[in-house]
């Protein structure tokens, strides 16, 4: 196996320039200082503050020394009425339940007839099937037409020893290569220094409310006692004009107009006429037309064919089976094993994998042609009659050249 790819031979190394990078600038400081004057401060003027004077007016507040009267006019007028306690208007109840037992029968009891258990017939078919008694031949078509095979022994590719490389790793980055530390000084701050600005003279610590402040005198607030609750020493009337305009009056018990369900049932047809019935007269009703906007697209009055173009072009054909290319009376066992060859085993042909040389300290069969900035080297292979004569290589197009890191 060659080995080469399209990208190996296509492959043309090109020039790496390193990439540019700007410098910055050394930052100097200006001389002289900052003028930190503004507009604002050129052109205020200042006035003198003077205290604020609130235009609302003083609070008087008018205080009367006498004694105030909580009495309110309900209290005033409120009179209690003697209440005397009201009597009850419900009549006595009178009613007694019988003491006797009672013995009306209801319809169902009289029409009902106790049937016996009448038992249902079984539609289930009699148990033909019987047990056999032969035991269970558990053989498949598999079981009996599975030939067993002797399997060849795996191939077990032996492992590959390891061979350490003797150069000395170079593990150099283009970062590593390319960059440059160049010692700087760090920049100053332009920000101005902040001064504080203090004072010896003591802290005032009045405001606008504690000079307008006025201190009135206060009072507590009077409580009210309440009143102890009396109640009336003579009973309540509950007397109302009902009661003392009813007349009673003597009624006897709710008689049921049902009759008695020991009467004979008559045998006579029963007389379902009423009223209802014979003045009842059935109209002819007409139904009324529909007042809907008239259809643009009048309707078909002939009956519809349901025919589509499918069904009118449709022609059915006779199907056909497809035929069996099943070989017929074919021997379910042989006695012959089983070829297993294919055509990829027999025409298999085992390549040998040739080892990159990249792995070798001085690959056999190539001379070193180059190496670049990044540390690639490049190998050209001989040819037969180089090998032979041990000339030296011509020049060979970059195409031809193997990329080896």
């Amino acid at each position: 196996m060659d080995g080469t790819s399209t990208f190996k031979s296509d492959y043309i190394p090109h020039e790496v320039t390193p990439q540019y990078v700007r410098q910055q600038v050394e930052y100097r400081p200006k001389s002289g200082d900052i003028d930190l004057r503004t507009t604002y401060k050129l052109d205020f003027n200042r006035y003198q503050v003077r205290p604020f004077i609130p235009v609302r007016p003083l609070r008087r507040s008018h205080l009367n020394e006498g004694r105030l009267d909580t009495l309110p006019t309900y209290k005033e007028d409120f009179r209690p009425w003697e209440i005397s306690k009201r009597e009850l208007a419900k009549p006595e109840f009178t009613y007694r339940l019988p003491s006797g037992k009672f013995g009306n029968a209801t319809t169902f009891q009289d029409a009902f007839v106790p049937r016996g258990l009448v038992p249902r017939e079984s539609f289930k078919p009699p148990s033909i099937a019987k047990l056999s008694c032969v035991p269970f031949d558990g053989l498949t078509s598999n079981r009996v037409s599975y030939v067993p095979h002797a399997l060849e022994a795996r191939y077990v590719r032996a492992p590959e020893e390891n061979k350490p490389n003797n150069q000395p790793f170079q593990g150099h980055t283009t970062h590593q290569s390319d960059f440059q530390g160049l010692p700087g000084q760090p920049p100053e701050s332009c920000k101005p220094l902040v001064t504080k600005a203090t004072s010896e003279a003591p802290f005032e610590s009045r405001t606008e409310f504690r000079d307008s402040f006025q201190q009135w005198p206060v009072t507590l607030p009077q409580l009210s006692k309440s009143v102890d609750y009396e109640s009336p020493t003579k009973p309540m009337d509950l007397s109302t004009t009902t009661k003392n305009d009813f007349i009673r009056h003597n009624v006897q018990p709710f008689i049921p107009v049902k009759p008695a369900s020991h009467a004979k049932r008559s045998t006579a047809p029963f007389q379902g006429s009423t009223t209802t019935r014979e003045t009842f007269r059935p109209w002819m009703v007409e139904i009324q037309e529909k007042r809907s906007k008239p259809e643009e697209v009048p309707k078909a009055s002939e009956k519809m064919e349901n025919l589509t173009t499918s069904k009118l072009h449709y022609i059915q054909h006779q199907i056909q089976p497809n035929p069996s290319f099943k070989p017929k009376n074919v021997p379910m066992r042989t006695q012959s094993p089983f070829d297993d060859r294919t055509m990829y085993r027999t025409e298999f042909t085992a390549k040998k994998t040739d080892m990159c040389p990249a792995s070798f300290d001085s690959p056999h069969g190539y001379i070193f042609q180059e190496s670049d900035e990044r540390g690639h080297r490049f190998y050209r292979r001989l040819s037969s009659q180089e090998r032979n004569d041990e000339a030296s290589a011509p020049e060979i197009p970059s195409t031809e050249l193997a990329a080896i890191s």
